[in-house]
């Protein structure tokens, strides 16, 4: 899945909970990639460039991803790690970290959008992982069909929020 969406699938669930606690989702969300792939874009503003002005497409080879992006997305992209940390966040603040299911969800996505010729997901990581060669996330009628979705999840969301369902502060045990 792209990385905006990734982003709007981590905070709607989050919207009625207020901007703040929204980006933070929407964050987390997109963290995975960001963390993996965001020092070798900000590194190669050319190449950027050149996508954004249609003259290269599709995803960078892989031999010209240094080791540090293979390493740092079998870290963000490994529910193993993931839930290491939800446990550790949830022991230390004693109470749930709600935001960081935003995360989770990323790697929930990735599994079935990723083919397993380019960066399948290591969901399982360090662990052996049965890759899936799942649908890819650019082909139109997907993206179509998820951005559709988060169209209509974000319209309950507003709805939602408009009856006046969300209050200003957490719930008892809610997000903080």
């Amino acid at each position: 899945m792209d990385v905006l969406a990734h982003g709007l699938w981590g905070g709607v669930g989050f919207y009625a909970r207020g901007w703040k606690v929204f980006l933070t989702a929407l964050l987390l969300g997109m963290a995975p990639d960001l963390l993996s792939f965001g020092m070798f874009h900000l590194t190669r503003p050319g190449w950027i460039k050149l996508r954004l002005m249609g003259e290269i497409s599709g995803p960078p080879p892989l031999s010209t991803l240094p080791a540090y992006v293979f390493h740092a997305y079998n870290l963000t992209h490994s529910l193993v790690i993931w839930a290491l940390i939800f446990a550790l966040l949830w022991t230390v603040r004693r109470q749930m970290a709600w935001l960081w299911l935003a995360w989770g969800l990323h790697i929930l996505c990735d599994i079935p959008t990723h083919s397993s010729s380019y960066f399948p997901t290591p969901y399982l990581w360090p662990f052996p992982t049965p890759f899936v060669d799942g649908i890819s996330w650019v082909e139109p009628w997907f993206m179509a069909s998820n951005y559709l979705a988060l169209a209509t999840a974000y319209i309950v969301a507003l709805l939602w929020v408009g009856r006046g369902n969300a209050k200003g502060a957490p719930r008892r045990g809610g997000i903080r």
